[in-house]
């Protein structure tokens, strides 16, 4: 693949499928590539512990992404679950909300995320910020469309007077066609078997569900089957598999 024409890239990753993915994808793409995450009081803490374990997988058996792959940034976003009344962040059960958005959605979590990055991406030198949000197969969080980002690429950029880019490989994917990305991804990083390789580090070391859930073994990974971040990741793993 050619390079890209800005040579550096920050990945939001959280150390699941989709930041996953994200993360190959700037790897076969960018000289450098840093990654950051966020420890918000998440229900789901061990993505938290997920994701250094993918970093160390990446990094011990994709050969060119090691060269490529730099520092990894966690960032204490506590304030967040102290402002929210999720079931992301509180001991409640999945369900709908009147406004009609499920009650896993954190008021301003993409925004805080995306705005942080920007300013740790300006103390390193890097202009573009890679995130793995979605609306085309998604939760129906109002921070993860297109218009969002795109508002949010503007004033990022207004903000700190540096001409930021947001990108989002996933925009315009469903979970099926996601799965098919990291396979290609993982093909075009020049390892043996590399497509199966990520699949496979996909399947036994990423973290989706929203209840912490590592002990339940599915096809598709592990997690409860049942929340609302298990049912896409499953209904995706079958479309794919055909």
């Amino acid at each position: 693949m050619h390079p890209h024409p800005h040579r550096h890239a920050l990945v939001v990753f959280s150390g699941g499928q989709d930041s996953t993915t994200c993360l190959a994808h700037a790897l076969n793409r960018f000289e450098r590539v840093e990654t950051v995450g966020f420890d918000y009081g998440q229900r789901h803490r061990i993505e938290l512990a997920a994701r250094t374990e993918v970093l160390a997988q990446m990094r011990a058996r994709f050969g060119r992404w090691r060269e490529v792959l730099g520092e990894d940034h966690v960032l204490d976003l506590s304030v967040l679950g102290q402002v929210s009344q999720t079931s992301l962040t509180r001991e409640v059960a999945f369900a709908m909300e009147s406004s009609g958005l499920p009650n896993s959605f954190v008021p301003g979590r993409n925004v805080l995320f995306m705005t942080l990055a920007a300013a740790l991406a300006y103390r390193r030198d890097i202009t573009v910020l890679i995130t793995g949000v979605c609306e085309t197969d998604f939760s129906g969080y109002p921070d993860c469309r297109d218009d969002s980002m795109k508002a949010l690429q503007i004033a990022l950029s207004l903000g700190m007077d540096k001409r930021f880019r947001i990108d989002t490989p996933l925009m315009w994917i469903d979970k099926a066609q996601t799965w098919q990305m990291a396979h290609d991804e993982g093909q075009a990083s020049g390892t043996p078997q590399g497509g199966a390789a990520l699949i496979e580090l996909i399947q036994e070391h990423t973290h989706t569900c929203y209840l912490g859930d590592r002990t339940h073994r599915h096809d598709w990974g592990y997690g409860c089957g049942s929340c609302p971040a298990c049912e896409l990741r499953a209904q995706g793993w079958r479309r794919w598999q055909g």
